[in-house]
This record gives C-alpha cells, sequence and structure tokens, in this order.
C-alpha cells in the first residue's frame, strides 16, 4: 500500500457546469478558484479529476 498523495487546486469556476461537475468538486474538497487540497493518489480520485480537469489541476510536489 502506497502512501502517495497529488495536490488539486482549482483553476476555473463551476459556474455554468453540469450539477455533477460541482458535485465532483465538492468532493474533491474544492469550492473556490485558487483553493488546494491535499488528497490520497487512489484511481478513484484520479478517475475525479479526470471528470472535472477542465477546471482544475494537479500540482507539482517536490
Amino acid at each position: 500500500m502506497s502512501n502517495k498523495t497529488i495536490v488539486v487546486e482549482q483553476t476555473k469556476s463551476p459556474i455554468g457546469r453540469p450539477g455533477s461537475q460541482r458535485q465532483t468538486l465538492k468532493g474533491l474538497g474544492l469550492n473556490k478558484i485558487g483553493r488546494r487540497t491535499t488528497l490520497k493518489d487512489t484511481p478513484d480520485v484520479r478517475g475525479m479529476v479526470a471528470s472535472v480537469a477542465h477546471l482544475v489541476r494537479i500540482v507539482e510536489t517536490k
């Protein structure tokens, strides 16, 4: 079991987007532009990020 994490930052607003995308952002712990959240790197989280890829970005950490 790996302890890898990813940092996701919201870059765009969910205004005018489908409700499912708004709920996905809430599920990722994001609700305002510029907010960042650290999440476990799992296939479930990667799928959520992929579904709102146009609204978020993955931040490189060292």
